[in-house]
């Protein structure tokens, strides 16, 4: 297991690097000038070059990489001046410190991520589950259908609507607004129950039909067969054999469904008006402020990344026959 984690943890840095490289390098083809854009339309010559210097954008693209990546770790000094580490360097558009940007920014993501997959995971294996144990009842045709209809619409359909009828017409959530965990835990809760929910919806869709395909599958296993011969209970079966056999290709399907959480979030907080990392990023983009995008570019990624080492972790524990090594 040691030698896997760090085996993963290398391949990880490494990866991580390249991203940053090629995201860095590929930023200085684009025709915009961060200088320019930073100094606004009615600029003199001289304040674009003293606003270049202000930003490092004077010295040779390999320098700025360097320091750039050397100021995460260690932080740097600035002609503007000192950015502790973790030092993503200041925003081209506001000349403010992006981690102090992104610490704002990161609660909003971070809440919306982890609730949302909560919900998905609970309901979705959940529903599959009793799917799968009610083969070809009424329940499992109702929630057959409703995986369907839920894997047919998109956030930024469904997310208006919700917030028409749920939230402005009968009053049952809140509309959604940004956390304040440490002053108000309650009504930071309300604020991201809606926009979880919607998060939530094109997700456990999928993972109830999943889960309902895995499970019937692993019942026709022999291993199963062997269990019922022994006189084990149906009910012991399925939830001691088979649900562990299915529950080792869900926790991939989780871990190749990261990035598309992250991508969700990005459209639920622009539909809900919320203030996250996924705006900060449109944000980014639109006025080409490298600093910020890399920074939530590597966060994003770094995230991802270690999630997915979890997962792999995670099989050896659930699925006696995988180990790692």
């Amino acid at each position: 297991m040691l030698r896997f984690l760090v085996r993963r943890l290398l391949g990880a840095a490494v990866i991580l690097l390249l991203i940053s490289a090629i995201t860095y390098f590929l930023f200085f083809f684009l025709p915009s000038d961060p200088a320019l854009l930073s100094c606004g339309k009615n600029c003199d010559p001289q304040n674009v070059a003293l606003i270049r210097k202000n930003l490092g954008l004077d010295h040779a693209i390999w320098v700025q990489y360097w320091h750039f990546m050397v100021g995460i770790f260690a932080g740097r000094d600035m002609p503007v001046g000192h950015c502790p580490a973790p030092c993503f360097g200041y925003s081209f558009a506001d000349q403010q410190l992006v981690w102090n940007t992104i610490s704002d920014r990161y609660p909003t993501t971070l809440s919306l991520g982890v609730g949302g997959a909560a919900i998905f995971l609970t309901v979705g294996v959940g529903l599959g589950l009793v799917s799968a144990w009610q083969q070809g009842k009424l329940f499992d045709r109702v929630a057959s259908a409703a995986s369907l209809l839920g894997q047919s619409v998109q956030i930024y359909f469904i997310g208006p609507i919700a917030i028409l009828l749920l939230s402005t017409k009968i009053h049952l959530f809140d509309r959604g607004h940004d956390p304040d965990w440490a002053g108000d835990p309650a009504g930071s809760v309300a604020g991201l129950l809606l926009p979880c929910l919607i998060l939530s919806v094109i997700f456990w869709s999928n993972y109830s039909r999943q889960t309902r395909s895995l499970m019937v599958e692993q019942m026709s296993e022999d291993h199963i067969r062997a269990a019922r011969a022994k006189g084990m209970s149906s009910r012991y079966v399925f939830l001691r054999y088979a649900l562990r056999g299915a529950m080792a290709t869900v926790i991939t399907i989780f871990g190749v469904d990261l990035s598309a959480v992250l991508g969700g979030a990005i459209i639920t907080e622009v539909t809900f008006g919320l203030h996250g990392l996924g705006s900060l990023s449109v944000q980014a983009v639109l006025r080409s402020d490298l600093p910020l995008e890399m920074a939530v570019m590597l966060i994003g990624a770094t995230i991802i990344v270690l999630c997915n080492i979890v997962v792999d972790m995670a099989y050896a524990f659930i699925d006696p026959r995988i180990r790692l090594s």
